[in-house]
């Protein structure tokens, strides 16, 4: 059914130029695709701003639909990648020789095979070095795409290989334009604010952005509010982190320790609630830069003890008393005499 379909892939550009707001990498791969000459691809940046999306779009635009399926392996996290299936599937599929076939119904079908990598950065160092002799061996009939978020857990051998493209986050301008074109397709009216708070809570992921869109429309129907879009997207609530903050520069811990259970009584993540803290305590005019340092190191120890798997409740309570204690400006360390 049509109302079924995910918008993510239903919005999904089909073409390189379609891709928004990568003007630098769309005017190289332009060019590949005028050429058919095609280097081995390193796509990097944040989630949500176009990596796969391209990718594919480059093999599509290649190859067509009738040799796209011959001619591209795409492999992402959920599929085993390991030092056997670098040795096994990889390999085979790189090793085929392909023959050279004349242009296409207009696709420029060069003679070459390409393999997707998806989320590369999740593969092991050892799986990662197995694929250097691979990539060297094949490189005649075989094109690699390695798609990462983190660009500095690749190894260096493979990196070095490949023309690197990075992938910046989308603006609010770019992330509305796309936003405002999805709502008038599919009917939807959005305030505003509506559309400046989809964008902030999205972080420049538009993935995230129009996820959140057709979550808020199949909940709440045509007209979507801002406190819609909250709702739906995991995000506290502002008036929730300003209590927060209102408590801990009252310096009353059972105010602030009443304040806390609320929170987590609400159900609310921590690891949000650390962010949006964070983000808080930056705009704070009435904290000096040291007060700052203080609580931000404090939330970052915070966060990864929630990552270890600590209690939410006790790590939160831990940040709210040491941002008390930066508000009041008391030292970091009580001292007990003997």
């Amino acid at each position: 059914m049509q109302s079924s379909q995910q918008w993510v892939e239903k919005y999904r550009p089909r073409q390189v130029k379609d891709v928004a707001y990568q003007e630098e990498v769309v005017r190289v791969l332009t060019n590949t695709l005028e050429t058919g000459s095609c280097p081995h691809m390193l796509f990097y940046g944040p989630p949500g701003t176009g990596k796969t999306t391209t990718a594919l779009a480059i093999a599509r635009q290649l190859f067509g639909p009738e040799l796209y399926k011959s001619r591209v392996l795409e492999l992402n996290a959920s599929d085993d990648r390991g030092i056997n299936v670098v040795r096994t599937k990889i390999k085979d599929f790189a090793a085929v020789a392909v023959g050279t076939v004349k242009r296409k119904n207009g696709y420029l079908c060069p003679p070459f095979k390409i393999i997707v990598l998806d989320e590369a950065d999740s593969m092991t160092e050892d799986a990662q070095n197995a694929l250097r002799r691979t990539m060297e061996t094949y490189s005649k009939v075989t094109r690699f795409f390695f798609i990462c978020n983190y660009v500095s857990r690749i190894i260096e051998p493979l990196a070095s290989r490949c023309a690197k493209f990075r992938f910046k986050p989308l603006s609010e301008e770019i992330m509305s334009s796309r936003i405002l074109y999805i709502c008038k397709e599919e009917g939807l009216r959005l305030d505003v604010e509506a559309l400046s708070t989809l964008s902030s809570i999205s972080h420049g992921d538009l993935r995230r952005a129009i996820t959140y869109l057709q979550s808020a429309a199949r909940l709440f129907g045509s007209s979507i509010s801002s406190e819609n879009l909250i709702s739906v997207s995991g995000v506290v609530p502002e008036k929730v982190v300003e209590a927060v903050l209102q408590a801990c520069r009252s310096g009353n811990f059972d105010f602030a320790n009443k304040e806390v259970n609320n929170f987590i009584a609400e159900g609310y993540p921590a690891s949000q609630m650390l962010t949006q803290l964070f983000e808080a305590i930056v705009e704070e005019n009435d904290l000096s830069d040291e007060q700052k340092a203080r609580i931000s190191k404090k939330l970052g120890e915070a966060d990864k003890c929630l990552v270890d798997g600590a209690d939410e409740y006790l790590q939160l309570l831990d940040v709210v008393s040491n941002t008390m204690k930066a508000f009041s400006n008391m030292p970091e360390e009580f001292a007990y005499e003997c």
